[in-house]
């Protein structure tokens, strides 16, 4: 005899349609979620830089330090568009061009030198980096000795003070004396056209604290500052524009300043000068001497506008040059 089906009350029906209920809710919330895993994409890794590049120079060790960077519309600034946008165009570049702004530091056992101390305040947020890629090399700016500058310019000098003040406390500052005498010289700074006078006023504020702290040392022409460092006058670009040759146990160094602005270009055609230039005759029999030295002599140089960390060799290649960057793999690293 078949048994009869008990009719369920309503509570009964009730908690079981609620329990079905969140049984098929959390399943098909496992089942949206597993499925969302699957396909999304994971976070991306933004490209990401310590801010400098070691390596040892006999038995010197250099940084390439990082102050970031400054946008310029190149072609507009030389005297040869045509040919700047052409080069770049070869080279897939796209204007404006995000030009690097590099500083060296040079520990020799005995002394912290640093060349060049990029723009600090005065050029915007993607500069002015300086003394954050100091501190991820290992350094504070309390601890520098000296400061080398190629030249007075604010991507060059502005980092020397901030709002102000002192930002290397206890370095003396070197340059030559030709740059002092027109950079910080009333007349000079009267003379000059509207457009060139900011360089003058950002001149002041970024030395003028190291003048009132008597820590200024002006040099005049080449000649030897430290051991192992030596000032090889390369006039044109300012008056008193300076390269730095740095040699330990055979091992040599040229770190040369605003040489090349436009590597796309001003290697293959040395007479490409850009406005910044005070003298662009100057400025080019210069570059030549030190494009020909740098070529004979089989130097590593190191540009302050060539792409970070800036280092490489120049080969002669028909009427100009060649830029051969050196590769991380061909550098004695430190460990």
């Amino acid at each position: 005899m078949m048994a009869r089906l008990q009719p369920m009350n309503l509570r009964t029906l009730n908690n079981l349609t609620k329990k079905t209920f969140m049984r098929v809710a959390v399943f098909t919330f496992a089942f949206a979620f597993a499925a969302l895993l699957a396909v999304a994409a994971p976070p991306q890794s933004k490209p990401s830089s310590t801010g400098f590049y070691r390596l040892m120079l006999g038995d010197f060790e250099v940084a390439a330090l990082s102050d970031g960077v400054a946008v310029r519309e190149l072609d507009k600034l030389s005297n040869k568009p045509r040919e700047v946008r052409e080069a770049l165009a070869r080279d897939h570049e796209t204007l404006p061009v995000a030009l690097s702004i590099n500083a060296f530091l040079i520990h020799t056992g005995s002394k912290l030198l640093l060349v060049d101390t990029g723009a600090g305040e005065l050029f915007g947020e993607r500069s002015g980096h300086l003394v954050s890629s100091l501190r991820a090399a290992g350094y504070q700016p309390g601890q520098i000795d000296a400061v080398l500058l190629t030249h007075i310019h604010g991507d060059h000098s502005g980092g020397l003070s901030i709002k102000g003040e002192r930002v290397f406390t206890n370095a003396l500052v070197y340059v030559d004396k030709r740059d002092l005498d027109f950079w910080l010289n009333a007349a000079e700074e009267k003379a000059a056209p509207p457009a060139k006078k900011t360089s003058f006023r950002q001149a002041h504020a970024t030395l003028d604290p190291y003048v009132r702290a008597d820590k200024l040392r002006p040099f005049e022409g080449a000649g030897e500052l430290f051991p192992g460092i030596r000032a090889v006058s390369a006039y044109g670009h300012t008056p008193g524009h300076t390269a730095y040759l740095v040699e330990s146990s055979g091992q040599r160094l040229l770190l040369w300043g605003d040489t090349i602005h436009i590597a796309e270009s001003q290697f293959s055609d040395p007479t490409i000068t850009v406005e910044y230039d005070v003298d662009p005759k100057a400025a080019i029999a210069s570059r030549l001497k030190l494009l020909a030295e740098a070529d004979k002599n089989g130097y590593l140089v190191g540009g302050e506008h060539i792409s970070f960390p800036g280092l490489g060799r120049v080969w002669a290649e028909g009427k100009g040059y060649r830029w051969i960057a050196v590769s991380s793999s061909a550098m004695p690293l430190v460990d």
